[in-house]
This record gives structure tokens, C-alpha cells and sequence, in this order.
């Protein structure tokens, strides 16, 4: 195991099983809070949320919740970004500023969602229910077509690069799958949507990284939030190993985008997009309509 790895702590328990009693230490997934302020510059910057996540690519986190906050629009609109600097008059230890160009200032007074955000639940704060559905400037993809056999491999292949959970068995993951099904970039966090925040970070950061042309793979069940994260970045497809929710399908369904669940390697059921699934010699998809 890791011992200096940021996203692990260890922890002194005591482990009753079938073979006796014993005391040994136990792998955790660290779990601490991460300050989003943003502004025009460092002394008008002004908290727009405090999320529970786990330490790494933060800057991914920050710009990639943003992002799917509809809050940031473009890359471009950034002046700088990093960790808040050392103040001796306060901690400054997990917070992060993004600050804006000027012509391009996000309104404050509109930001209604200064809250505490849990690393179950990255929604509970909305202001309003109206305030749940965000608007993206970007068109969702072009649905590829995906093959039965290539998406019954990705959840093995998503686990051997769970680095983090084959250790504690305690984070979520999200990966984005290129057109050939090979993973392009995957993110690790105790939050379902703080990985997905942090795919959303590398689309806009990495070059080279075509979301109209990927899938959003997901370690755990498909909420209405993750979907709409994917629609912020214009990812035409989820394949997630959880369930699906009634609010998921139906955006989906609203996007004409494809959506998997209860992927494994030997079944799968399509929630929608059925006509973009081509079968293999495993007939063990079904179709929910």
C-alpha cells in the first residue's frame, strides 16, 4: 500500500472475523473539504460553494464544478486559477480561487448556490427546483455506435485503474471511453458527482480529449445530476454499473443520448438510445422502454 499517497490515511482498527480477533491498521479514503471562490480578482473573490471530496486534481474539481454549474463558460474566460495563497490570519489549506476576466465576471448576486455540498449529494443545495436544470452552450455529440462486447469490458477495465479503491474500497470513479473504448482520462472521489466535476475539469483543460465522441463511464448508479453533467459537457452517451434513476432516463431520453446500467461482463440494460447498441454473440442486453 501507498503510505504517501494524499487520497489514503491509515487508521488503527480492530478486525473481528471467522479466524479470531486482531489489530492492525485499515486503508480510508481521505475525506476533506474544498473551497470554490470565485471573482475578478483575489481580494473581490467570494465563496461560491464548499464541497466534501478527495484531495486530487483538485484544479479539475474546481473548473470542472464551475463548468457544470453553468458558471464558467469557456477556458477562456479564466484569468488564473490555483490554491488560495498562505494567509497567516487564516487557514487557506483546502481552498481554491478561480479568478475571472473582467468582461467575462460571473454575477454574484446570482449565485444562489453558496451552500454546504455533501460527498453524497452534490444537488441538495439548490436554491430552487427550477435551479436544478442548467443551460449548456455546448451540442451534445453525435451518438457513435457502441458495441455489447466492447461496453461489457469497461467495467474491468475501469477497476484496474481504481488505484485508489483496490486500496479502501471507498472512492467513486468516472472515466470518460474514447470511440475505440479505451479510457482517456479517470478520476477517483468519495463524491459520485466530484469524479464526474473532475472529468468535466480535464475536458476543459486537456487538449486533445473529444467529449462529442465519448462515453461517460460510471462506478455507480446514474442520477439525474450526473446526466446532466454529462449534457454540460456534451458527452452523448453513460454507461454506469449502478442504476439508473426515473429523472436520469427521462433526460436522456429528452437529449436523444445513449443510456446504460447495470453494466457487467455479462449483461447490460438499455434505458435509451437502443437503436446506437449493436449486439454480439452475447445476446444479454435488454432494452427498457
Amino acid at each position: 500500500m501507498e503510505q504517501n499517497n494524499p487520497r489514503i490515511a491509515f487508521h488503527p482498527i480492530v478486525r473481528h472475523s471467522a479466524t479470531g480477533i486482531r489489530s492492525q491498521n485499515d486503508a480510508l479514503a481521505v475525506e476533506e473539504p474544498l473551497e470554490i471562490s470565485v471573482g475578478t480578482t483575489a481580494d473581490n473573490s467570494a465563496p461560491v460553494s464548499v464541497t466534501m471530496r478527495t484531495p486530487g486534481h483538485d484544479a479539475d474539481l474546481a473548473l470542472g464544478f464551475l463548468f457544470t454549474e453553468g458558471i464558467l463558460r469557456d477556458l477562456r474566460h479564466v484569468a488564473n486559477h490555483g490554491p488560495v495563497e498562505k494567509d497567516c490570519d487564516r487557514d487557506t489549506s483546502n481552498r481554491y480561487s478561480v479568478i475571472f476576466k473582467s468582461r467575462h465576471a460571473p454575477d454574484l448576486e446570482r449565485l444562489k448556490r453558496y451552500f454546504y455540498t455533501s460527498s453524497s449529494c452534490g444537488i441538495c443545495g439548490k436554491a430552487s427546483i427550477e435551479a436544478i436544470r442548467t443551460v449548456s452552450d455546448r451540442q451534445i455529440g453525435t451518438m457513435s455506435d457502441w458495441s455489447v462486447d466492447v461496453l461489457m469490458e469497461l467495467p474491468a477495465r475501469l477497476r484496474q485503474l481504481q488505484g485508489t479503491f483496490l486500496e479502501t474500497g471507498g472512492l467513486h470513479a468516472a472515466a470518460l471511453v474514447g470511440a475505440d473504448g479505451k479510457l482517456t482520462v479517470v478520476r477517483e472521489d468519495v463524491g459520485r458527482h466530484n469524479a464526474v466535476d473532475k472529468i468535466a475539469g480535464a475536458i476543459l483543460v486537456e487538449t486533445g480529449i473529444d467529449a462529442s465522441a465519448s462515453l461517460l463511464l460510471l462506478s455507480g448508479r446514474a442520477s439525474f445530476e450526473l446526466v446532466q453533467k454529462a449534457t454540460m459537457c456534451g458527452i452523448p452517451a453513460i454507461a454506469s454499473i449502478g442504476a439508473p434513476s426515473t429523472l436520469a432516463v427521462d433526460l436522456a431520453r429528452e437529449n436523444d443520448m445513449i443510456l446504460v446500467g447495470f453494466l457487467s461482463n455479462s449483461r447490460l440494460n438499455v434505458y435509451s438510445g437502443a437503436e446506437r447498441i449493436t449486439e454480439s454473440s452475447i445476446r444479454s442486453f435488454s432494452v427498457v422502454r
